[in-house]
């Protein structure tokens, strides 16, 4: 069984910056694509970003991409996600996710394993 925990999240000032970090169990890690979601309040899950299980292919979502680093460090079995210029409007609780291929990594259903979130605010 493969575990994910997310940390890092907070609350930080529009402009600010935080790093979220996911943790992931077993000896397996670098088998896995990487995926990082968010959900607001009344909102659907949504994908920010992904990166491949090599780590050399990185994907994100229009609304972060320029704002938002993806990276992992397969050797500590974690992924990051840098947060730049945060936006009140990126306010959400973070997943991190894993999957066995790196095909289709922005659809949510496509992931096998979900961390518990961490909840990002952002004032205004």
């Amino acid at each position: 069984q493969v575990q994910l925990v997310e940390s890092g999240g907070g609350l930080v000032q529009a402009g600010g910056s935080l790093r979220l970090s996911c943790g992931v169990s077993g000896r397996t890690f670098s088998s896995y694509a990487m995926g990082w979601f968010r959900q607001a309040p009344g909102k659907e899950r949504e994908f920010v970003g992904s990166i491949s299980r090599s780590g050399g292919s990185t994907d994100y979502a229009d609304s972060v991409k320029g704002r938002f680093t993806i990276s992992r460090d397969n050797a500590k079995n974690t992924v990051y996600l840098q947060m730049n210029s945060l936006k009140p409007e990126d306010t959400a609780v973070y997943y991190c996710a894993a999957k066995r291929t790196d095909y289709s990594r922005s659809y949510y259903q496509m992931y096998d394993y979900w961390g518990q979130g961490t909840q990002v605010t952002v004032s205004s």
